[in-house]
């Protein structure tokens, strides 16, 4: 029986790596070993900010409604409260949308909260 060699499965595996590290500087983009750590970190990195990505928008959104809110003489956890007394079923996206594309609207809804 003849023995297996690898070199072609190698290759392909590197061929990978260093399509994946294109870009990178120096080493990381030339040497198999410092481009594969390179890229492993890059996509751990990259996961993590997948998931910061959905905090950081919210964490906007909230800001610019608090902001809207306040102008309008509403703190922001007052607001939230008296949107869901009123079962309006607006999300923080569409909230913060409003309070930048379309004030006046914004104003609308407040003195209606205000009422309530």
């Amino acid at each position: 029986m003849s023995r297996v060699k690898c070199g072609v499965t190698t290759r392909k595996r590197h061929r990978k790596i260093m399509k994946l590290a294109e870009g990178y500087i120096g080493g990381r983009r030339r040497l198999f070993r410092t481009a594969n750590e390179a890229v492993m970190k890059a996509g751990k990195n990259a996961y993590i900010g997948r998931k910061q990505r959905k905090r950081q928008f919210r964490q906007l959104w909230i800001t610019r409604i608090s902001a809207a809110a306040r102008m309008n003489g509403l703190s922001y956890s007052v607001f939230i409260n008296k949107l869901k007394q009123k079962n309006l079923g607006l999300n923080r996206k569409v909230l913060s949308e409003i309070a930048v594309v379309d004030f006046e609207s914004f104003q609308k809804l407040c003195d209606e909260l205000k009422l309530a």
